[in-house]
């Protein structure tokens, strides 16, 4: 077996912890009840029917058609069926998710504070745990895909419902765009929720296959390397870090995902172009040595394994010993680096039929150029350079544009950019909002 490499040219590279009191949190779920029981006499003589494409939330009650669990509906909405309406409970629990997310670690603490805090708070992190929701999970997931998938798609979102925005319902859209008849998991706490259906429920009602799901993590990590770090990190004894520990557990799940059940992973900042169908047990290089052409970084962005790959394997367990909270990137994409780097210094590397993929593939455009796409041609000279790339992007083995959510996620998108090209060729829904524009904002 050998490690297969494409070298092509490169295109143009491109919480804080708010910990609310329960007095403050008693005063603002009365208000919400008190809100709630007057705003629902004044919205029930409303049309019933109308469309927040900014918000994604398609509020049509003519319509009952879902994927969600019939006892998950029957907990957080009305059992009148004409008029399906979040639960008031269901609209408290949804205003807990907002005002706090527990994995943010508090600033500027030393490491013996933050382990304190931490273990403060471990009683109240479910992400960590088993429950009777989470231990559905292996049973909803191969239910889920018995379902005449032509691909399995997972993406992670361990964050607040409240902040699945524009640009992550994007990837969503594009993905259905290239591959409709894909099943897509969403691996998530906060998504698995009658807030999270809502967001779903453009593409749910189109009849795309989308489940949001919250994590078993212990079952997930049971029988691999990552399961003895789990058991410490519960134990109190392990530092989450200063970074968030969503962002790194978020790293594990993917791994521990596509090594239980196989498949393709996304981040959520993505642009698909491509069927993804052709490619297996790839991983993407993020950039090339300048001299040699040879890798020099790669990226977990998309990974793409068949079901018990070895090397998801050396991940886990890379993940497991090295582990470090306080380091960006060290246990996502430097981690996948240091190991196949590893295995090819080694030369075990060829045990593994993996094929490494050049930056075209994935991220086409680095993290420093990305701006480039957001921004409208003013000249003709401008405009030739936008069709230039678009030439480029879809002649070229490019399935994906990365958009470094990071360096983007608030710029602006010109009319007659690449990126609104981007959004009326390969979107579903979000084509209809775009492009009748004539400033872009995700």
């Amino acid at each position: 077996m050998t490690v297969k490499r494409m070298s092509h040219k490169v295109l143009d590279h491109s919480h804080f912890s708010r910990t609310t009191k329960s007095s403050l949190f008693s005063t603002i779920s009365f208000a919400v009840i008190f809100f709630i029981i007057y705003a629902d006499i004044f919205v029930s003589n409303l049309p019933m029917q109308t469309m927040d494409l900014r918000n994604h939330e398609v509020l049509d009650h003519n319509h009952d058609q879902t994927q969600v669990p019939q006892e998950q509906i029957e907990s957080t909405f009305i059992t009148d069926q004409s008029k399906p309406q979040l639960s008031i409970q269901a609209k408290i629990e949804e205003l807990e998710d907002e005002i706090r997310d527990p994995l943010v670690p508090p600033e500027n603490v030393t490491r013996e504070e933050r382990l304190v805090w931490f273990r403060r708070k471990l009683p109240e992190l479910e992400i960590l745990k088993s429950n009777n929701l989470s231990q559905q999970f292996h049973g909803r997931v191969l239910e889920f895909l018995n379902n005449g998938c032509s691909l399995q798609f997972y993406m992670v979102w361990l964050s607040p419902a409240k902040s699945f925005g524009e640009r992550d319902f994007l990837t969503m859209d594009t993905l259905f765009k290239s591959h409709p008849q894909g099943c897509l998991m969403i691996i998530s706490n906060s998504m698995d929720s009658a807030r999270g259906y809502r967001i779903l429920k453009p593409l749910l009602d189109r009849g795309f296959k989308i489940l949001a799901i919250a994590p078993d993590l212990p079952f997930l990590v049971k029988n691999t390397p990552a399961e003895s770090w789990l058991e410490e990190l519960k134990s109190g004894r392990t530092d989450p870090g200063y970074i968030p520990l969503s962002q790194n557990l978020a790293n594990l799940i993917r791994l521990a995902m596509l090594y239980k059940y196989g498949g393709i992973y996304l981040d959520t900042d993505l642009i698909i172009l491509k069927d993804l169908s052709g490619l297996r047990n790839a991983i993407g290089a993020q950039s090339l040595d300048s001299e040699s052409k040879i890798w020099n970084r790669l990226n977990g962005a998309v990974m793409i394994f068949d079901i018990n790959h070895p090397i998801l394997l050396e991940f886990l367990e890379e993940f497991a010993t090295t582990f470090n909270g306080n380091k960006w990137g060290h246990n996502g994409p430097y981690l996948v680096s240091r190991v196949i780097a590893r295995l090819e210094g080694s030369g075990r590397s060829l045990d593994y039929n993996l094929t490494i993929l050049p930056p075209e593939a994935f991220y086409p455009l680095d993290w420093i150029r990305i701006h480039r796409i957001f921004r409208k041609p003013e000249r003709e000279s401008e405009s030739r350079a936008v069709e230039m790339t678009l030439n480029e992007l879809n002649a070229r083995e490019t399935y994906v544009v990365h958009l470094w959510n990071k360096r983007s996620r608030q710029l602006a998108i010109g009319e007659g950019s690449v990126m609104a090209r981007l959004i009326s060729e390969h979107c579903v829904i979000c084509q209809d909002l775009y492009v009748l524009k004539k400033t872009y904002m995700l």
